[in-house]
Formats: structure tokens, sequence, C-alpha cells
């Protein structure tokens, strides 16, 4: 990469621009650290390479740059043109999100993709991506967004957790889902997808995050490591399971739509034990 040409990415000027005070403070070899577990050299090589591609074309070439196997169990359960919520389980924060949209991508052509606002950064996504607020309330324009993409005609996917998979008592799981997808699936009468994404981040990202608990760190700071862990996935093989789809009918009265989301959260987690 040339050195005059621009960086998608620089450590060290998003500090000056977010704190230029708390920047004078950093020492060197602590700046040099996050440079490095936020792979600084590499997305922008990354960028450089590949920063003209957008939508579809980006998630291909990256799952390719990563050289993942992606292997896909149950396509004959992914609905070719139905306007569908594809629920998935969140194992990884990072890859699995690209890997999700690439295996339903190789039959669907029209995904919008539910995510975190922060990731629109990434304009290569635009074409996939719909901005969720986590941190606030929507202003009305995203509100908005985020109502017509369940209103329209796409395959819509989601994390319901919200949050990356957690190391609980019974293993690294999902935390609650939220019931915002039942309440999409059964206003606009969309069946809902079930999909399990067979991964996870290393034992230190699981261990980091306990032990912060333990200590009572409220702030997530072993956010600070999905990009080291997304880099981790390079080379390894992510299998993704799709279910039969689940008909919005299903989804009554009988049951709060928050116990309906854990229903299809135990259905997503059932998927890991088929061949």
């Amino acid at each position: 990469m040339e050195e005059s040409k621009e960086k998608f990415i620089e450590i060290k000027e998003v500090i000056r621009e977010k704190n230029p005070a708390l920047l004078k403070w950093i020492p060197g070899f602590v700046l040099n650290y996050i440079r490095k577990i936020t792979h600084e050299d590499e997305i922008n090589r990354m960028m450089a390479d590949y920063g003209h591609l957008y939508g579809m074309d980006f998630v291909h070439v990256l799952i390719e740059d990563f050289g993942v196997d992606i292997v896909l169990k149950g396509a004959e359960h992914i609905p070719k043109t139905e306007p569908v919520i594809f629920a998935s389980n969140h194992p990884m924060g990072g890859f699995d999100g690209i890997a999700f949209i690439h295996a339903i991508g190789r039959y669907r052509q029209d995904i919008r993709f539910l995510v975190n606002d922060i990731l629109t950064n990434i304009k290569n996504f635009d074409p996939l991506f719909v901005p969720v607020n986590k941190h606030g309330s929507h202003g009305r324009k995203a509100a908005r967004l985020i109502e017509e993409t369940y209103a329209g005609d796409k395959a819509i996917l989601v994390f319901p957790a919200g949050l990356v998979s957690r190391k609980q008592k019974h293993g690294i799981s999902d935390l609650e889902w939220k019931k915002s997808f039942i309440a999409k699936a059964k206003k606009y009468q969309k069946d809902v997808v079930p999909v399990y994404i067979d991964g996870r981040n290393s034992p230190f990202f699981y261990n980091l995050a306990r032990l912060r608990k333990k200590i009572g760190v409220k702030a997530n700071i072993e956010m600070m490591y999905l990009g080291d862990e997304m880099f981790g996935q390079k080379n390894k093989k992510v299998t993704i399971h799709v279910g039969k789809p689940i008909s919005y009918k299903y989804f009554d009265d009988t049951k709060s739509e928050k116990d309906w989301a854990e229903e299809v959260k135990a259905i997503v987690y059932s998927l890991a034990t088929e061949s």
C-alpha cells in the first residue's frame, strides 16, 4: 500500500479526534498494543485491496481473503423468494455476521441485516445493513427505516441477542433474546427461519468477560478484542445449520412474545445436535 494512500483506520487519529488530551497520556507501547489487537495494518490492507467492492461482492471477497470454509446444512429450508426473518445465535461477534450473510446469500440476494449502528461506518456494507442504535433511543429516521425493512419483501437477518455469546454455566451461549423479531413477525406475517452458527471465540475472550464481571467492572472491555477474535477465525471452518421455517401463526397468545423468543432460541440451539 502506498504511503500517500489514505488509511481506512488509524487508531492514533481516532483517539486524537475523540479525546486529544487522552492521547498525550497514552504511552507509545500501549498505542502499539491497541493497533495490534485492532489489526490496523491488516484492515487497511484489506480496504486498499477491496474497498471498491460493495454488498455481497464485498462479503464474498472477505470470506475468500480469510480462507474460511463455510459449510451450510439445511439449505433446503431456505425460502427462495418469500419475505422471512432469519434468526440466529451470535457466537463470534464479527465474523459470524459475515458468514451468515455469505451462507444465506447463496440463495437470497435480497438480504437486509439489522446490525449495531456502529458497523454502518463501513460503507461497503451499506447495501446490506440496516442500523440499530443500541446505545440510545432511535431517531425517527432510523426507527422508520427498521419498520420499513420489516414491512418490506426482503430476507431479514437478525441476531436477537444483540450481544455476542458468553460463557455460562451450561456452556457458551447467547444471553436473553430480545422479543422484537417475534413482534415484527406477527405484525407483518413473516415466518421465522431458525439458524445456528457453530463457532466460538478464544478462551481468553470468555475468561476476560467473566473476570471483569467478577471484579465488578461494568464496561464490556472484552469488546475491545472482537477485532482480534475476528482475525483469529482465519483458515477455519464455520458450519451453519438452517432449520425449518416457523409460521408466524405459531406465535399465538398462549405465550408472551418474550417466551416465544426464548422458544425460538431453544430451537436454534437444538439444530447444533443435528447432523
